[in-house]
């Protein structure tokens, strides 16, 4: 067996070393690798913050509406039912209660925006259309609230309210424009809600869907 020179080999090791070798230019940048951690860790904010705010929403499919609720509030578990829902700021009093309702083929949205008032002082508010009412009121215990009212064209209609001590009327009227501009309506899960056509019906008589 011949053992080849030293000398005669070296080209050969050469040609295998340069194959495996990655230019220098092909390596990203210091710069580079910044930036694309940079984006990484802007794509990772974006979705953090994407699924804090659909943790935040509400929606009832069987009733055909939904709500993004205040960060940092809980829902009472024990005031919500299959028509609605009531979430609570812990620490200030806070509440938005937002429920639908059967509507009657006799009542007016006035009618029901005037009950649904009944009892407040200093109650003002604008009709928007023939479907929607946005307004104020005070509670009588020292809270303001605002309300938003929406029929669905389905038949039915969701009262949204939102209840605050009035002391703290600063920071939290922008909170709850926001809280009932954030209401939303659309067909109801099954098919149109049912209307109670006897007005002799109970006042919160709702109607049974399939599930």
């Amino acid at each position: 067996m011949k053992i080849l020179p030293l000398t005669a080999c070296l080209p050969l090791l050469l040609l295998v070393a340069c194959g495996r070798a990655e230019p220098v230019e092909d390596m990203p940048t210091q710069e580079e690798l910044a930036a694309a951690a940079n984006a990484a860790a802007a794509s990772a904010l974006a979705t953090a913050k994407a699924d804090d705010v659909e943790s935040r929403n509400y929606v009832n499919m069987k009733r055909g509406f939904s709500v993004t609720f205040p960060e940092g509030w809980q829902k009472d578990a024990s005031a919500s039912t299959d028509d609605g829902a009531v979430f609570e700021d812990p620490g200030a009093g806070a509440n938005v209660r937002v429920f639908w309702q059967a509507s009657r083929n006799d009542q007016t949205l006035q009618q029901i925006v005037e009950k649904v008032s009944s009892g407040a002082e200093g109650v003002d508010g604008d009709f928007i259309g023939d479907n929607e009412y946005r307004g104020t009121a005070n509670d009588n215990d020292g809270n303001n609230v605002a309300i938003r009212v929406l029929r669905q064209p389905e038949g039915g209609t969701v009262i949204a309210t939102f209840a605050y001590p009035e002391m703290l009327s600063e920071q939290y009227q922008a909170i709850a424009a926001r809280a009932l501009d954030s209401l939303e309506i659309f067909a109801p899960q099954g098919g149109a809600a049912q209307k109670v056509a006897s007005p002799d019906g109970a006042d919160n008589a709702t109607t049974a869907e399939a599930e």
